[in-house]
């Protein structure tokens, strides 16, 4: 409580001055991160490689993971990834797709557990995705990140005017963009549960869009006069706080699930995090000033609406 009473009630933080600076950040990292997307590319899970998935339980406390994999080594099995996966004792092997279809992988599978039963308590988890199951899982996640991005543009659009929509796209695309950066960078792996991250970054960094562009726009017909950069300062302060409190206490319980939550939803929750932080950096630092280069400005709204004080000062008028 004391901390949320140390916020300042009325920043003057000069947005519009920095904006140059916030789109040419924006720009690299969009560049950054489609260049270690082609260079490095995502570590794909075998939702959509394609392969076999073990986690295992070992009898030891903690797990030999040298000794799993001159075992796994010796089998000629191919492509084999041997990683800790929460507890000291539970690994999980990644095992790339033997040729010669279904028999070929349920082959495989009991050659494994054959080398592995001395060492093994349990086989908690045994998955099987084909190269076409994998292939029809990248399309539809692909397919339902662009629509998902497509219905948030007009949503804007039909709220708000075209402008908006363009900018809230342009930051929306910044954001998937830069989430993708992330994994490739930090190589955590991309699965089903990642596209849920993605879209979800999504959905939360627009709603803190739209917040933003309603204030915007209140303030646009509310002040006729002041130049765009003034008004986008008092638009963008007059909604920081409100801003940094949420994106705050959202922070507060996916580290709490970075921390807690263990290997399984690893992935998940790191991607939430950075999406947040990213999510709300862009909100302010792309979007906002995008308005200004788009050519938004008080005579662009619609002309019928008029502002509350507006139409008061009218009435007032008529009746005296």
């Amino acid at each position: 409580m004391a901390l949320v009473k140390r916020f300042p009630t009325d920043p003057r933080v000069d947005f519009s001055g920095k904006r140059t600076i916030t789109t040419a950040l924006s720009a690299f990292l969009v560049v950054a991160s489609i260049v270690l997307v082609a260079v490095q590319g995502l570590n794909f899970g075998v939702d959509f490689r394609g392969g076999i998935l073990m986690e295992i339980r070992t009898k030891s406390d903690t797990a030999d993971i040298g000794e799993i994999r001159d075992t796994m080594n010796g089998l000629g099995l191919g492509d084999v990834t041997i990683q800790r996966f929460g507890e000291p004792d539970t690994v999980l092997i990644n095992i790339q797709e033997q040729e010669g279809g279904s028999d070929a992988q349920q082959q495989a599978i009991e050659q494994v557990r054959n080398a592995l039963d001395p060492m093994v308590a349990d086989y908690r988890r045994v998955e099987f995705v084909g190269p076409k199951v994998g292939e029809e899982l990248k399309q539809a996640g692909i397919l339902a990140t662009v629509l998902a991005l497509g219905a948030m543009a007009l949503y804007i659009w039909f709220r708000f005017e075209w402008q908006f929509a363009a900018a809230g796209l342009a930051a929306l695309i910044h954001d998937v963009i830069a989430t993708l950066g992330f994994f490739a960078l930090t190589q955590l792996e991309f699965n089903l549960g990642t596209v849920a991250a993605v879209l979800t970054i999504a959905g939360y960094s627009i709603n803190d869009t739209v917040v933003i562009f309603d204030r915007v726009r209140e303030t646009l017909r509310k002040y006729k006069r002041k130049a765009m950069p003034e008004l986008l300062n008092i638009a963008l302060n007059s909604t920081l706080t409100r801003t940094l409190l949420t994106s705050g206490t959202t922070l507060v319980a996916l580290i709490a699930l970075a921390i807690f939550g263990g290997a399984v939803i690893r992935s998940f929750t790191w991607g939430l995090i950075f999406g947040v932080v990213i999510g709300t950096y862009s909100s302010v630092g792309l979007a906002a000033p995008l308005l200004t280069l788009l050519g938004v400005k008080p005579s662009t709204m619609t002309t019928g609406e008029e502002s509350e004080k507006e139409t008061a000062a009218r009435v007032t008028g008529q009746q005296s």
